[in-house]
């Protein structure tokens, strides 16, 4: 599977998952896929300055990406 497809998928999966950071004021933007399979995202909006961010970040957006797209090892926020 080539980069741009994994970015789709990556990207599809942060669609699923985006009215509910919507809901709360936040968003999310990508904004690397490194060789080594670790999505580089951004936190916009309310979710920018959080408490929550993190958990958020791991519990539900790295959870939602690993499990529409297993090759990903891991989503951290820049």
């Amino acid at each position: 599977m080539d980069k741009n497809e994994i970015m789709k998928q990556v990207q599809e999966a942060l669609e699923a998952i985006r009215p509910y950071l919507n809901a709360d004021g936040g968003d999310i933007s990508i904004i690397e896929l490194t060789d080594d399979y670790i999505v580089k995202v951004k936190m916009n909006g309310a979710c920018e300055g959080c408490p929550m961010s993190m958990q958020t970040l791991k519990n539900g957006v790295e959870m939602v990406v690993k499990t529409k797209v297993p090759i990903i090892k891991e989503v951290i926020s820049v």
